[in-house]
């Protein structure tokens, strides 16, 4: 299938996508998902191995370990805050605006991070001021999602919408990529140099990739649906009094479908933590099976997205909903056994593939399920209400995990919920894989 074809059963979509345009979109996507993502993901890998031991009263091991993972879920209280009011900016005012000023604002907020003191060097002070900017990565990353695949469904062929949007999430991997490739040399320091200066470096580097992320967007065009709305003179005054007034029910599937992001924090930080610092395991061989799992998802999410072109979005997001439900408790059962082999075969299985059939396909399931004129805000208001349980999931997790070998089955019963919601939702959701542009959302 090439890049730019089109499909007779969709030839109803009135506007002509230049093939240009649309690779452009997805590759600024690729690239401005990576760029956030990567500054977004070393939080977490320094909250589960770092921050605990630099921020908070080292008093209480296990009270510190939830504290750190705590502040990780901080930033999703603002991700809410932040969709509204940049999901009312990118559908009344475009979206291109709405991507510039997040990729600025991770990049800012997370060099930040690096300068900040420890709690030996500012007490109370230190986990304060690290809780600001995660804040503040927070509001950022609550457009980037909504607002790259916003701009990538529209620029995109209308047949190859979910390929197409899969870049923003491919750009995620990558992202997390980046970030473990970047602690896993500074994993391997003496402990006294990673917890003085090494950490530091990591944050440091940000402002490099976010560089090179808005070099790449400055000169993206606006997409070809909004600037229609615009036109001919038809987008909403108040995006968000909208979107709940004709698409509440669809606000609402998407806020439980996206609560799926559970398995992906569990997976990063959770188990992280849980293998190095409970079970003792190496923070290489974790790191590692970290990296393994997203360079499988780079390949698997455009191959599941170009499935869910041919055969549609709810039964692949649904079947990764509920493989993600089956396999964590033979992840997590290997953990506890350190068994390293059986941890790369479970974890690549349920990471690396089929996490990656929700995860690759959620940008055009539910960004088809909004009208153009309140998509933005619709998609961000969503994901980031129920990517709130996501960042406390490993709080959660680490609250409820109990002793001895099977400590770990509350956690895996935790994801098995969550899973069940969020294909539930999906089950009640419209198929949209063939339906136009112009007849996404609501009437009127």
């Amino acid at each position: 299938m090439s890049f730019g074809a089109t499909n007779p059963h969709v030839g109803a979509d009135h506007a002509v996508v230049h093939s240009g345009a649309s690779r452009k979109a997805a590759l600024a996507s690729w690239l401005g998902s990576a760029v956030e993502y990567y500054d977004f993901f070393i939080y977490g890998t320094a909250a589960a191995l770092i921050f605990p031991k630099l921020f908070f009263s080292p008093d209480n091991p296990q009270a510190a370990a939830i504290a750190s993972f705590a502040t990780f879920g901080v930033a999703y209280i603002t991700r809410p805050v932040g969709a509204v009011v940049l999901g009312h900016v990118g559908d009344k005012f475009g979206r291109k605006k709405v991507l510039t000023f997040t990729l600025l604002l991770m990049g800012i907020s997370t060099f930040l991070i690096g300068c900040l003191p420890t709690y030996e060097q500012a007490g109370i002070l230190a986990p304060t001021l690290l809780v600001l900017a995660r804040l503040l990565q927070g509001i950022s990353a609550a457009g980037e999602q909504a607002g790259a695949s916003s701009m990538t469904l529209e620029h995109a062929p209308p047949d190859q919408r979910a390929f197409y949007t899969s870049f923003t999430l491919s750009g995620t991997q990558a992202g997390l990529i980046l970030a473990t490739l970047a602690f896993l040399p500074i994993s391997a320091m003496p402990e006294e140099q990673m917890l003085s200066w090494g950490w530091r470096i990591p944050f440091f580097f940000s402002l490099a990739v976010v560089a090179v992320g808005f070099w790449v967007r400055r000169t993206l065009p606006e997409t070809p649906a909004f600037e229609e709305e615009r036109h001919e003179h038809t987008a909403t005054e108040a995006p968000v009094v909208a979107l709940f007034r004709h698409q509440w029910k669809d606000v609402l599937r998407v806020v439980l479908a996206a609560t799926i992001a559970v398995v992906s924090t569990i997976f990063t930080v959770y188990t992280l933590s849980y293998a190095v610092n409970t079970i003792k395991l190496p923070r290489p061989t974790m790191l590692t099976l970290l990296i393994l799992c997203n360079v499988v998802a780079l390949v698997a999410i455009p191959l599941w997205a170009k499935l869910a072109d041919r055969i549609g979005r709810r039964p692949v997001f649904m079947f990764g909903a509920l493989g993600c439900a089956a396999l964590i408790y033979p992840y997590l059962w290997a953990i506890a056994q350190a068994d390293v082999t059986l941890i790369y075969v479970f974890g690549l299985i349920l990471s690396g593939v089929v996490y990656s059939a929700a995860n690759g396909i959620w940008p055009s399931l539910y960004s088809e399920m909004f009208d153009t004129r309140v998509r933005l805000s619709g998609v961000a208001i969503g994901t980031q209400l129920g990517f709130a349980m996501a960042g406390f999931a490993p709080s959660i997790a680490a609250a409820v995990q109990g002793t001895g070998s099977d400590g770990w089955m509350p956690v895996a019963i935790f994801v098995t919920i969550v899973c069940l919601v969020a294909a539930g939702s999906i089950f009640t959701a419209r198929e949209t894989y063939r339906t136009p542009m112009q007849d996404l959302g609501w009437k009127g």
